[in-house]
């Protein structure tokens, strides 16, 4: 899965208060990506637990077929994702800008 870096803490005015942000959309847009990333982890583990790729008993797919089921499974949690998903990201998005320091 493709994880956005950690950002840096907010830079710190020398009179003590916050330093005005220098991309406020691009924070925005990080946000945005780091909650779509964690949505399509925890749709994910929950397509794990459902079995959606489990080999079936007597189909005989091999190591390959459970090395690579992951990926498969990986890959419909993020196309459910960017489909929409189940609303996870947008409530991660709003509750991070929530977060964000006033004028930030």
């Amino acid at each position: 899965m493709d994880l956005p870096p950690i950002a840096p803490r907010p830079a710190v005015a020398l009179d003590g208060g916050a330093a005005p942000s220098p991309a406020p959309a691009r924070d925005a847009a990080a946000a945005r990506k780091a909650a779509q990333a964690f949505e399509s982890a925890f749709v994910a583990e929950m397509l794990k637990h459902s079995g959606v790729n489990r080999t079936p008993e007597g189909w005989g797919g091999g190591a390959g077929e459970d090395a690579f089921g992951s990926f498969l499974t990986e890959e419909y949690a993020r196309l459910i994702e960017a489909r929409g998903g189940l609303g996870l990201a947008e409530r991660i998005f709003n509750a991070m800008q929530a977060t964000r320091a006033p004028g930030t």
